[in-house]
């Protein structure tokens, strides 16, 4: 889902309102720590830079609507640079032996977990992410590489058997050359290290565009990259905004893209790419459907079912925000998941005790606020939240977990991404039913069932359109080593396991002519 930017341009050297935003601090909440976040928005070869040829803007902190600090932004002339110094560097970086980028990686990886503090500041300040899960993400991080890592002394190529005549053919892969990774605001750590992992341990260079709306853990990390020993051209880092991923889908030294973000923006980068058919994966939006059938554990299917409206604040592209729900169990399950909901602690993100955080920003706000009213306006009953918190929270861009009953699966809720903390809760009769109502989706990103039949569970993943189906669970398959990715609208290729190694390998076959030369007349 695309958003208005939670940010004022710089004017003359000035944010707009920057003062105004800064007296809304609400004392209650902990500022974030301005000295702990990094200041390098473009790494460049061997150079970090504090500014690029790019417009300045003031970042906001989503909790209290404060600056957290004034950015000059990358330019299209400073993706010139990033990718002239990637090309420079990919030779080198191709012809290492794979021992050596593994030893790299995992020594990334190590600095990742004995430096994670050091991460928070940023994971926490750039989108409102609760400090809970901001002190899991580089150990996840840490695990990519790790990972991945083990891959790079691994990439083996195959003989394959030929007829017609003798001859000897094989199979080999190499790297693309330089990949762009376009990285989305709501999980920049999460979403970087998918992507560059595998990338970087494929063989290929980097040019990694840090989202303007939450720039600073994927800042952090390329910082961590050239401490670990990276050498200088492998990974650079514009931190920019639309006309800095424009610079980089059309730029002709740039060899795939690989963009995460929500499916409008997709189809502008496809036409673009398609000027030069260069390679694209698109890790793209979702409306993942949650099954409950009436013999599944309540308990633990209303708990995960929660997880859809609170993970990422609600604004993660795999969440199950669209419940189906037996018709049998319907009532309880719907009174269990308002009893969850009104115990989830919504604050200050930097407080432990916080189970979720804002939204990211004003026009994010209004929007899901929008579309949660046009939603009780088509006939959807609301059963929990649907308002903005006022009080300590009024500053911020903060909302309870919003669950709308009763939902039509033809409606704006059930087939449009909200990008907030709301669930959409609609009845089902059948297996056969729940199936279609599922399936009837654009998208096809994630899907979820709870059930104790084992039969079943079976039955309906295999029959479910999306890319990554869960069973009595809620996100625990999201690990490096299986594969992720979309159906439909969701995208196409896959990040993690092997065949996220392969999204950056391309094929060469060789064959050989074995047959004896004829005799000379």
């Amino acid at each position: 889902m695309s958003l208005l930017p939670p940010y004022k341009v710089v004017e003359n050297g000035q944010a707009a309102d920057s003062g105004a935003a800064r007296e809304r601090i609400d004392m209650g909440f902990i500022p974030p720590p301005v000295d702990a976040l990094p200041r390098s928005t473009l790494i460049i070869g061997d150079r970090r830079e504090e500014a690029g040829s790019g417009m300045m803007i003031a970042h906001i902190y989503p909790a209290t609507g404060s600056v957290t600090r004034e950015l000059t932004l990358a330019g299209p002339a400073d993706v010139d640079r990033a990718v002239a110094a990637a090309r420079a560097a990919f030779p080198a970086w191709r012809a290492l032996p794979g021992d050596k980028r593994r030893d790299l990686m995992l020594r990334l990886a190590a600095l990742l977990e004995a430096k994670a503090q050091e991460l928070v500041p940023s994971l926490v300040s750039e989108n409102g992410s609760i400090l809970l899960g901001a002190g899991y993400m580089p150990h996840d991080a840490a695990q990519k590489f790790r990972y991945y890592g083990g891959w790079a002394d691994k990439i083996q190529g195959r003989t394959i058997a030929t007829w017609g005549g003798p001859a000897h053919d094989y199979v080999h892969y190499e790297p693309y050359g330089v990949v762009g990774a376009i990285i989305p605001w709501n999980g920049p750590l999460f979403a970087a290290t998918m992507v560059m992992a595998p990338a970087l341990a494929a063989g290929n260079c980097i040019v990694v565009k840090s989202p303007d709306l939450a720039p600073y853990s994927v800042m952090k990390l390329v910082e961590l990259m050239r401490e670990a020993g990276f050498p200088p051209g492998v990974v650079n880092l514009v931190t920019g905004g639309a006309d800095v991923g424009a610079a980089m889908v059309a730029h002709p030294g740039i060899d795939k893209i690989q963009f995460v973000g929500s499916g409008a923006t997709a189809k502008q980068v496809l036409a673009s790419a398609a000027r030069t058919l260069k390679p694209c994966g698109l890790e793209l939006g979702g409306k993942s459907a949650v099954i409950v059938f009436g013999d599944a554990d309540l308990q633990n299917a209303a708990k995960k079912g929660l997880s859809g409206a609170v993970s990422a604040n609600g604004q993660g592209c795999v969440n199950g925000t669209r419940l189906l729900v037996e018709r049998a169990i319907y009532e309880p399950y719907l009174q269990m998941l308002c009893a969850m909901a009104a115990h989830i602690a919504v604050g200050d993100p930097f407080d432990p005790k916080t189970t979720m955080g804002p939204v990211i920003s004003e026009p994010a706000m209004q929007r899901i606020l929008a579309m949660v009213d046009r939603g009780v306006g088509e006939g959807a009953r609301l059963v929990a939240g649907g308002q903005r918190l006022q009080g300590d929270h009024a500053s911020g861009y903060f909302l309870p977990v919003t669950i709308l009953a009763d939902v039509a699966n033809g409606s704006e809720l059930a087939r449009h991404e909200v990008f907030g903390p709301v669930l959409a809760v609609t009845p089902f009769d059948s297996e056969d039913e729940a199936i279609a109502l599922a399936n009837d989706s654009e998208y096809g990103l994630g899907a979820y069932i709870h059930t104790q039949n084992l039969r079943r569970a079976h039955h309906v993943a295999g029959q479910l359109q999306a890319g990554q189906i869960h069973v009595n669970g809620s996100g625990e398959a999201m690990t490096p080593c299986v594969p992720f990715g979309g159906w439909k609208q969701s995208g196409y290729g896959r990040l993690g396991g092997e065949q996220g190694l392969h999204e950056f390998l391309q094929t060469r076959n060789v064959w050989i002519n074995l047959a004896p030369p004829e005799a000379a007349p």
